[in-house]
């Protein structure tokens, strides 16, 4: 079997190599050459590229995998800064973790995924699409989104949360076999998990399963994300009234019922026409006086994912495997388990339905 030169690179950036840094590292390699080894061309023998995954502590049989699983969904903090070394190991992480929930159907089977996307380029728009999601989901009209984790991974969404960088919210993917899959921060308040979960699932139902045109790129995409979950968390048709003659002392009460930020709200009501500019720009001013802009002082409830952590308690307690022979079964790295799964934090929520 032919080695696969772009597995030796997801290896490297992974470990927050450079090329030049790794070179420095091991005898006899340059960085010229690796570069051109990473280019396709063949420069390497295979004892040097041996040599150099074994440096890295990857599997030689690593070498031989193909894993995609691709984001194009990403997000990141607006206007934030991060070095082009921290969000390689974030998004070749969240490429790790795509790759683990597909070895993992060889013996689980995940929940199907059965809830149609629509496609924007037919007619729909992310209000729309969110009032469908809202009512496939068993929403009812008036009511928060309560149980967002359960209600998405119920319709067959793995969510998978992680310890990453501050500057990183979230990405969701299909994985390369197709599993719908939802990475977010887990070091942020639950009104923000909550908006950047919205978010993804908006990405999935609109962005996933279907070819985007050009002139729906990057920024549109994002818009579109950011309409969907606004409608899905705050339905125009049922917070409107309640936004109308918005006052700082409505806020409080807003944000425990609808569950999201007190500035989300205040943007909805501007979004909404229910204040003008002015209102708003006095509403952030009073924000930024009183010290709640970056932290409310409220926690707002969310419910947390399970379908991940149970599929790890399966293998280990129903199929018998141990951390190494998990590692052993996925060709990875020992740390990469451990690090994925933590499994003194772990307890079974409910059993996923086994392959025969």
């Amino acid at each position: 079997m032919k080695i696969n030169y772009r597995q030796l690179t997801f290896a490297r950036e992974y470990r927050g190599y450079s090329q030049s840094e790794l070179a420095s590292n091991i005898t006899g390699l340059s960085q010229p050459n690796l570069s051109k080894y990473e280019k396709g061309f063949n420069t390497l023998s295979d004892d040097m590229v041996e040599k150099i995954i074994e440096y890295l502590n990857f599997p030689k049989d690593w070498l031989y995998l193909n894993i995609s699983n691709l984001p194009e969904n990403a997000n990141y903090r607006k206007k934030a800064t991060i070095t082009k070394k921290e969000k390689s190991k974030i998004e070749y992480g969240n490429r790790l973790i795509g790759y683990i929930v597909d070895q993992m159907s060889d013996s689980i089977t995940w929940p199907e995924f059965n809830h149609a996307p629509l496609d924007i380029e037919e007619g729909h728009t992310p209000e729309s699409i969110a009032k469908y999601a809202r009512k496939t989901l068993g929403i009812l009209p008036p009511d928060p989104v309560a149980d967002i984790n359960t209600l998405l991974e119920n319709k067959g969404i793995v969510i998978v949360e992680i310890e990453a960088h501050e500057k990183f919210d979230g990405v969701s993917f299909l994985t390369d076999k197709g599993n719908p899959l939802i990475i977010i921060n887990k070091n942020f308040s639950n009104d923000r998990k909550r908006r950047t979960l919205a978010h993804e699932y908006g990405h999935i139902l609109m962005h996933c399963y279907f070819p985007i045109p050009k002139h729906r790129g990057e920024k549109e995409r994002e818009d579109e994300a950011d309409e969907f979950a606004n409608e899905f968390l705050m339905p125009s048709d049922y917070i409107r009234n309640s936004l109308i003659g918005l006052r700082l002392g409505n806020l409080v009460e807003l944000k425990t019922y609808w569950l999201t930020s007190i500035q989300s709200i205040i943007r909805r009501a501007k979004d909404l026409n229910c204040i003008t500019k002015d209102r708003y720009t006095y509403f952030n001013i009073e924000l930024s006086r009183l010290g709640i802009r970056k932290d409310e002082g409220i926690n707002v409830y969310i419910d947390e994912p399970s379908l991940f952590k149970t599929a790890y308690n399966l293998h280990i307690d129903e199929i018998g495997f141990s951390d190494k022979d998990l590692s052993q079964a996925f060709t990875l790295p020992d740390d990469i388990i451990l690090g994925t799964f933590k499994p003194n934090n772990l307890r079974v929520i409910h059993k996923i339905k086994m392959n025969a």
